[in-house]
C-alpha cells in the first residue's frame, strides 16, 4: 500500500490535545567536512529523504494497527480496538462507535455503542443530543442538510457562504466546512470535525451542554464504511483541548478504517449467523411440556457454542400414555443441526404410531436414518410411562442410562449396552421396564450434562449421581428445582472438552 506525500503544515502550527507529526526516522549524519572553508551544503527542510522516511513511518503503523484488529475473535474487541487504534492515530483519550443497519440485522444492544474512555452514563448523556446534531447519527443517518446548511446561509449558487464577519478560510476549507465541521464526498458525509465545539456554529444546545459538562472541547468523526452502500456504523473521537486533526493523521485514520470496517462487518455478519442458528434450535424444541395427570415434568436446556445439537420431547400419547425422549448428533454445524431436528420429527412420529413399544419405535427411527441420513449417527432413548401405574419401559441407542431420584438415593437405569443409531448394519436392543416409587423422578439427559462433571466417563457419572443424591429434600419433592439444583452443582463444562448441548428431561411420578 503506497501513501501519497502529505500537504506541508506551517512549521510554527501546533494544535492542542492532538498528537504532533509523526517524527521521521533519524538518519545517520555525514562525516564533517575536511575543509572548513567548504561546509556541506544544508539538505532542504521536505528532502526526499525526510518524505521516504515519513512514508515508511507511515506504512510501519498502518500495518501494526492492522495486524492488531485481524487478531480480534468478536465483535466487541474489534470494535474496541477500533476506537484505541483512532485515538492513537489522532492523539485522543475518548471516543464512540455506533453501529447501525437494517432493523433484521441490528446487533446485540450492548454492541451498538461502545465507548472508549466513556462509562454508560457518559454514553448515555451522548444519546441524549439530537440526532440532528450529534456527529455519528447524522453520519449514520446521512443526512442531506446539516446544521447552519439551510436556504440562509447559501448564495446564488445554492452553496453555503461565509457570513461577512467570519475569518479567512484555510487551505481548501469550504463555506460548507466552515460552518457545517463537515466534508462531503459525492453528497454523502465524509467527515464531522468541530476543532471548537463551543464555539462552532448551529450545534443544538444540548449537544454544547453535553460536551461542557463531560470536558469535551473538540471532536472529529468518519463513517465506518464497508463495501456495502450505507456505512455500517460511524466512530466519534472527543479531544480535551480546542483543535482539529492534521491532514497527514486523517489521512491514515481513513485508510485504518477502511481495513477496520470489513473486519467489524465480517463479525457482525459472523455474530448474526450464530444468532440465527441458536433461533432455529430453539424453534426445534418443544414449545411447552404437556400436562398428564399423575406426572409433573420440567425440562432445561443450555445450548453452548459450536456444541453438538441435541432434542427432547414429552409426548401425551392416545391410549393415555406419555413418550419421553431424547437424542443427540454425533457432530456440530449446521448440517448436524437440520438432522437433529429431523431425527426429533421421526422421534414424535414414531411415538405416536407405536409409543407403547420403544424398541419398534428406535427400530424404525434407526431405518429411517439409514435412508434420509446415511452415514451420519445419532444417539437417542425413548420411555413410554404409564402414569397410573408408575411403569417406565426404556430402550436406548447409545444414550446414557436414565437415572431415577427418590428418597433412598440416586441409581442408574440398568439399560442395556448398544451401538448409535445409523452405526451398524441393523440396530437391536432390549428394552428395560422400571417400576417406580411414589414420589421418585426420572431423570432423562444428554452427554453434555456428564461432560459438566468433568473427568473420565465412570468419574462423571459418578459424579452426576453424587449431586442429585445431595439434593435437599425441597429439591427431589419438585422436578424443576432439582433440575437447577443439578446445573449449580455442575456448573460449567470440563476444561479442555468439546462443547455439547445440555438438556435435562425430568419427569416426577405422584
Amino acid at each position: 500500500m503506497s501513501t501519497p506525500s502529505p500537504p506541508p503544515s506551517p512549521p510554527s502550527t501546533k494544535v492542542a490535545g492532538i498528537h504532533p507529526r509523526l517524527a521521521p526516522v533519524a538518519h545517520t549524519p555525514a562525516p564533517p567536512s575536511q575543509d572548513a572553508r567548504h561546509p556541506a551544503p544544508a539538505r532542504p527542510h521536505n528532502a526526499p529523504e525526510d518524505r521516504l522516511a515519513g512514508w515508511i513511518s507511515d506504512l510501519t503503523t498502518l500495518q501494526s494497527l492492522t495486524e492488531r484488529i485481524g487478531r480480534t475473535s468478536t465483535l466487541r474487541a474489534a470494535i474496541e480496538e477500533t476506537l484505541r487504534a483512532g485515538a492513537q492515530l489522532l492523539g485522543a483519550r475518548r471516543g464512540l462507535l455506533a453501529l447501525g443497519g437494517p432493523a433484521d440485522g441490528q446487533p446485540p444492544a450492548g454492541e451498538r455503542l461502545v465507548g472508549l474512555g466513556l462509562d454508560r452514563s457518559e454514553l448515555g448523556q451522548w444519546e441524549t443530543v439530537p440526532r440532528g446534531s450529534a456527529c455519528h447519527t447524522r453520519l449514520l443517518d446521512g443526512l442531506a442538510g446539516g446544521p447552519g446548511d439551510g436556504p440562509a446561509s447559501r448564495g446564488q449558487s445554492g452553496r453555503p457562504t461565509d457570513p461577512p464577519d467570519a475569518a479567512p478560510r484555510a487551505p481548501g476549507e469550504t463555506g460548507e466546512t466552515r460552518q457545517t465541521g463537515e466534508t462531503r464526498q459525492a453528497g454523502a458525509i465524509r467527515e464531522i470535525g468541530h476543532h471548537d465545539i463551543a464555539r462552532a456554529p448551529g450545534l443544538h444546545p444540548r449537544h454544547r451542554a453535553v460536551a461542557a459538562r463531560l470536558g469535551c472541547a473538540a471532536s472529529y468523526a468518519l463513517p465506518l464504511a464497508a463495501e456495502a452502500p450505507e456505512p455500517i456504523g460511524a466512530v466519534l473521537w472527543l479531544f480535551d483541548q480546542p483543535g482539529q486533526p492534521e491532514p497527514r493523521q486523517r489521512q491514515l485514520l481513513s485508510r485504518y478504517l477502511r481495513q477496520a470496517a470489513r473486519h467489524i462487518a465480517g463479525r457482525q455478519e459472523l455474530g448474526q449467523a450464530r444468532d440465527a442458528l441458536a433461533t432455529v434450535r430453539e424453534e426445534l424444541l418443544p414449545a411447552r411440556l404437556p400436562r398428564v395427570p399423575g406426572v409433573e415434568l420440567a425440562a432445561r436446556q443450555l445450548v453452548a457454542p459450536r456444541g453438538t445439537p441435541v432434542c427432547w420431547d414429552a409426548l401425551a400419547l392416545p391410549d393415555g400414555g406419555l413418550g419421553l425422549a431424547v437424542g443427540a448428533a454425533a457432530e456440530a454445524g449446521p448440517a448436524a443441526l437440520a438432522a437433529t431436528g429431523r431425527l426429533r420429527a421421526g422421534l414424535r412420529a414414531y411415538a405416536v404410531m407405536e409409543g407403547e413399544d420403544p424398541v419398534a419405535v428406535l427400530a424404525d427411527l434407526e431405518l429411517l436414518l439409514r435412508l434420509t441420513e446415511p452415514g451420519r449417527p445419532a444417539t437417542a432413548l425413548y420411555g413410554y410411562a404409564e402414569p397410573a401405574t408408575r411403569r417406565l419401559l426404556v430402550a436406548s441407542a447409545g444414550h446414557p442410562p436414565p437415572l431415577v431420584v427418590g428418597e433412598r438415593g440416586a441409581e442408574f437405569a440398568d439399560t442395556a449396552l448398544s451401538a448409535p443409531l445409523n452405526m451398524l448394519a441393523c440396530w437391536e436392543a432390549p428394552s428395560v421396564g422400571l417400576e417406580l416409587a411414589q414420589g421418585e423422578t426420572v431423570l432423562l439427559y444428554s452427554e453434555g450434562l456428564l461432560r459438566r462433571a468433568g473427568g473420565p466417563l465412570d468419574a462423571a457419572f459418578a459424579g452426576l449421581r453424587a449431586a442429585a443424591r445431595g439434593a435437599p429434600p425441597a429439591a427431589r419433592a419438585e422436578p424443576g428445582a432439582l433440575l437447577d439444583h443439578l446445573l449449580a452443582v455442575l456448573p460449567a463444562a470440563h476444561p479442555g472438552g468439546e462443547p455439547a448441548d445440555t438438556v435435562l428431561l425430568a419427569a416426577r411420578f405422584g
